[in-house]
Formats: structure tokens, sequence, C-alpha cells
């Protein structure tokens, strides 16, 4: 079944439309403070699609992703009391609490590791912004984490370039069905815990 082909011609497609900037924008802004979907969904196949524009492509994704930070922040510091039930509700909230140990333990470092790990970011935001951690280093440290980790996605995706796309395209199918396959697998072995 060629499910994920079609879906990744399509994705590759979108990937060049003139407005993609805009869309990787408003998803970097939003996943770092509220939204579930990582903008790397989108900054690789753009940086893909269009090498050489890679690297603007990770500066977009870096600025709009610490400007969602911020947001994320802000709401921690001012909002907290009605964020709290939507992190319960959400299943985020054991995360608030790992984030919150993490930032008593590590400070300037856990949201500099946050920002580049598969960490949910929005987390981390969130509690440094609850925590009060100072302004200028959470900025610092969110520019530095989600840097290096959007960087490194673009330079991977212009690295590979066109071999790298042809060369995806034909496993597309094969890599989709597997991780359909450890998802089911995964969620079955954390239902049974």
């Amino acid at each position: 079944m060629k499910l994920f082909s079609s879906l990744y011609g399509r994705v590759m497609q979108w990937a060049r439309h003139p407005r993609a900037p805009w869309f990787l924008g408003g998803l970097s802004f939003a996943e770092s403070s509220f939204f579930p979907v990582p903008p790397d969904v989108m900054l690789a196949p753009m940086a893909l699609a269009r090498p050489e524009r890679a690297m603007r492509y990770a500066l977009l994704t870096t600025l709009a992703s610490v400007a969602g930070g911020i947001l994320g922040y802000v709401l921690g510091i001012f909002f907290f009391e009605l964020i709290e039930p939507l992190l319960h509700e959400s299943g985020y909230w054991p995360k608030f609490e790992q984030a919150r140990h993490w930032f008593d333990v590590y400070g300037f470092w856990a949201i500099l590791i946050a920002g580049f790990s598969p960490i949910p970011y929005k987390v981390f935001t969130i509690a440094a912004g609850a925590m009060a951690m100072l302004f200028l280093p959470f900025v610092v440290a969110s520019i530095i984490g989600r840097g290096m980790r959007f960087y490194l996605v673009a330079l991977l995706m212009k690295w590979g370039g066109e071999p790298m796309e042809k060369r995806l395209h034909s496993y597309v199918d094969y890599l989709g069905w597997a991780t359909v396959a450890v998802g089911a697998v995964a969620y079955l072995v954390l239902k049974n815990q």
C-alpha cells in the first residue's frame, strides 16, 4: 500500500509553496507555547525541497520558536493558574513536574537541553515562567538550544539534497509503516503498565 509515498509527494509540494515560510513560522511559534506538533515536520521537507534556502528556514524557525517560547514564559509567569488545569487534562502534568525538577537542579541548562531535545519545549517555557526564571538567560538558552536543533535539521537536509529526497521517496512507505508499527507496540506496552 503506497499511502505514505503519496502523502510524501503532497508534503513536498506544500514545502515548495510560496507561503510555506509563513506556515513554518506560525507552526514554530505555536509549538513553543501551546501546539503539540514540532516544526521539524515542516522544516525538514522545506529544507529538502529547497536546500539553497535551508539556513534561512532554520533561522526563521529558531526566531519564531523563541518568540513562541517567550509567549509560553509569559503564560507561565502571569497565567499559570489558568493553564494548570489544561496541563492536567492534556497529560502534560508529569512532564511539567519533571521540568520544574530540572529547573531546580540544572537552571539555565534545563531550558537549553529542552530547546535542543524532542522533549515538549512548551512545557519548559511555561515552567520557566511559572518558576520566574530570569528572562535574559531564558531567551539566551532558548536561542542556543532551538538554534542548534533547527540548524542541525536544516544542514542535514541541505547536505542530503535531491539525492536524499529521491532515496527517502523510495523508502517512505517502509519507514511510514515501520513507524506505525513501533507506535502501536509502544502504545500497547505503555497501556499495559
